[in-house]
């Protein structure tokens, strides 16, 4: 009886074999334990990098939303200036708005919250120094970590001492009778928006430095710490940015 050999089909995707095996072949890697998505696939540099680009686009979104909020309380203060009432002994419109002398502990408040965006800017430097983070992926000890703390912890100083002067400030001002209350000017009244919703946004601040230097050690990858620093250091820069065009509001826009 003759033997019958069943011919082995051809292989599709060998399309040009060339010297020592078969070449490899534009497939879609399967199986395995890992993610194994469409998007693993498709993006060979998804990573750290991509990790902080995307966090970094959404802190820069919810800033641009505080800068809009700024701008609006800007525009009401410009406007607040033209209302008028009506003088019931001359019968003409007048303007009621009456200047207030600021408290000249604002400049050094100022001067503070200045050169705490120098120390935060420092933290985030010495975060991304690449022999150090070099080193610690190499498990070689921590030293962006140890050089990005000491700035870490100044700049959180800072921040509170500036609101403790802010505080100061609206006591003096309070002290001279421009209290914060219904028979308040609005001269003195949008003082005190201005000033109490910026020192509210910069002690969210002032919170994530103290959360972010309590657990930067704790975090075990470099990447995760540089985030936590950056993510940080970009709020804080956009309020001291805030800041500054607040304060000139206020001290030229009387």
């Amino acid at each position: 009886m003759p033997l019958i050999f069943t011919p082995t089909p051809t292989e599709t995707e060998r399309k040009a074999p060339g010297i020592g095996g078969k070449p490899p072949v534009d497939r879609r890697p399967t199986g395995g334990g890992g993610g194994g998505g469409d998007d693993d696939w498709r993006n060979p540099h998804k990573g750290p990098r991509e990790a902080l680009y995307r966090t970094r686009a959404f802190v820069f979104c919810a800033l641009a939303g505080d800068m809009m909020f700024f701008v609006s309380l800007v525009a009401m203060f410009y406007a607040r200036q033209t209302g008028t009432h009506m003088d019931p002994q001359t019968m003409q419109q007048v303007g009621d708005w009456h200047p207030i002398l600021l408290p000249p502990i604002l400049f050094l408040n100022t001067a503070v919250l200045l050169l705490s965006g120098l120390t935060m800017e420092m933290a985030r430097r010495h975060i991304f120094h690449e022999i150090d983070v070099m080193e610690e992926w190499l498990g070689l000890g921590a030293p962006a970590l140890r050089r990005t703390l000491p700035w870490l912890l100044a700049t959180l100083g800072l921040g509170t001492l500036f609101i403790i002067g802010q505080v100061v400030a609206w006591k003096q001002l309070s002290a001279e009778g421009f209290g914060f209350n219904r028979w308040s000017t609005p001269a003195s009244y949008f003082f005190y928006v201005i000033t109490g919703l910026h020192a509210a946004h910069l002690a969210l601040g002032v919170f994530a430095l103290f959360i972010c230097a309590l657990v930067l050690g704790r975090l075990k990858h470099v990447e995760h710490r540089q985030i936590a620093v950056d993510s940080t250091a970009w709020f804080w820069h956009a309020m001291s940015l805030a800041w500054l065009v607040l304060f000139a509001v206020l001290m030229l826009g009387q």
